[in-house]
């Protein structure tokens, strides 16, 4: 049983944190420090936090990292962190970071979303060296998977920490390292509150699309008969954009028809 630290911090860190916890011994978790949330903006725990706890692992929270840090272990696996790295600890061991793209493919914040913004029919997971360049380091494996019409980014997450978890099993008795593609390189810019608006007037495959990138977690947001609604759902019907889960503001997740039969 090989014995690392992790560095997560959002769900996606969390599923993957807990994963390999069943095949490798969890010296550390690295992860942000807790924040407000909730309408009673009380201090909360990180998804990746909550999973440590439960799991029995050790937690440290530091507000940034410096040569201050000591890390219990020589490989640290490093999912959806998000605090920047620096040299003096890179240079300490491995740090291996885990992508959901095929790199250099949506380098970046939100490749799963970006991905399925773009109508991507194709996506997967790398294992790179973390490098002070953003996503840039050298691969020490890849591995594609089609994305299906149905997919949101929900399904995308899941299918993606399964196949990192089983990645790093593969790479951490002899990791070897190649690197990047020269071309092709794209970024996934961080979800921001525009990107969660719907320009109704798109197409309605785009839209689609849209709606299944910010799917289960954030939401897409549209004005429809004049309500502001979350769109959880949607189809393309011959060319119409059809909303199928919604939520008013409010209110709880529903069936379109279910909301619109309480209008009347």
């Amino acid at each position: 049983m090989t014995r690392i630290a992790v560095a997560a911090t959002a769900p996606f860190g969390a599923d993957i944190l807990e994963r390999l916890a069943a095949d490798h011994d969890i010296a550390l978790l690295l992860t942000r420090p807790d924040k407000p949330r909730g309408r009673g903006r009380k201090l909360a725990p990180t998804p990746a936090k909550e999973a440590a706890e439960r799991l029995g692992i050790p937690v440290a929270q530091p507000p940034k990292l410096d040569e201050t840090i000591e890390i219990p272990a020589d490989t640290i696996v490093v999912a959806a962190y998000g605090l920047f790295i620096p040299d003096v600890l890179l240079d300490r061991g491995l740090w291996l970071n885990v992508h959901p793209s095929l790199l250099p493919r949506w380098r970046g914040a939100a490749p799963i979303e970006r991905a399925l913004m773009a109508g991507d029919t194709r996506t997967g997971v790398t294992i790179h060296r973390t490098t002070p360049e953003l996503d840039a380091g050298p691969i020490a494996a890849q591995e594609a998977f089609e994305v299906d019409p149905e997919d949101d980014a929900g399904a995308i997450y899941a299918r993606s920490a399964e196949i990192a978890a089983r990645l790093i099993g593969d790479v951490l008795p002899d990791p070897t390292f190649a690197p990047q593609p020269a071309d092709g390189a794209s970024y996934a810019e961080k979800i921001a509150a525009a990107d969660r608006e719907l320009d109704l007037s798109r197409p309605a495959a785009q839209l689609v699309n849209h709606v299944r990138a910010l799917s289960p977690h954030i939401g897409a947001r549209a004005v429809i008969d004049g309500r502001p609604l979350t769109i959880w759902k949607a189809r393309d019907d011959d060319g119409a954009f059809v909303a199928v889960e919604v939520q008013p503001d409010g209110g709880k997740r529903m069936p379109y028809d279910a909301y619109l039969r309480g209008l009347r």
